[in-house]
């Protein structure tokens, strides 16, 4: 006779995280990806689900101030750390860049735009001044669907315009 042992009960790891400047703790698998805690547990649906597999970059955010595929980021790689969602970016208002894409028409079904504002955030935070193949290559993990990339890049242009005039 085969003897029942009964399956482990292992406790769900707690996540110790920061999301948009407030600390959480939440139990989360270690298979469950940054992305669905972000949405599903947090509700931060400003972060889209598109591709999961790290190609079209609808999902990004900020980990430490560096732009993510959180569809390819582990819950638990991110422990201890800050991410800033869309929703983070926004929290005073609509920031330059979101400013800058809505006066240049920088989307148009508007699925893609989270990930295209959070991309470019991230490297004007990183490189005031960059060089168009510098943007192409920030933007280069960033598909828009629509195709709508002429008013993403004026949105981009300004941005940077407008950085300069404040930094002088």
């Amino acid at each position: 006779m085969i003897e029942r042992v009964p399956m482990s009960a292992d406790p769900i790891p707690t996540l110790i995280i920061n999301v948009n400047g407030k600390d959480t703790a939440l139990a989360v698998p270690p298979t469950k990806r940054l992305l669905h805690v972000l949405r599903d547990d947090l509700g931060l649906t400003g972060t889209k689900r598109s591709c999961e597999m790290g190609r079209c970059g609808a999902c990004m955010v900020l980990v430490d101030g560096k732009p993510v595929n959180s569809c390819l980021a582990m819950a638990y790689q991110c422990e201890g750390k800050s991410v800033t969602t869309i929703e983070g970016l926004s929290e005073g208002g609509l920031t330059q860049v979101q400013q800058c894409f809505l006066e240049e028409g920088g989307y148009q079904c508007g699925y893609c735009t989270p990930g295209m504002v959070v991309t470019v955030t991230a490297m004007l935070a990183h490189d005031p001044s960059p060089s168009d193949a510098d943007i192409e290559e920030a933007l280069s993990g960033n598909l828009c669907r629509c195709t709508g990339y002429g008013g993403i890049r004026r949105a981009v242009n300004k941005a940077i315009a407008l950085k300069k005039e404040q930094t002088g």
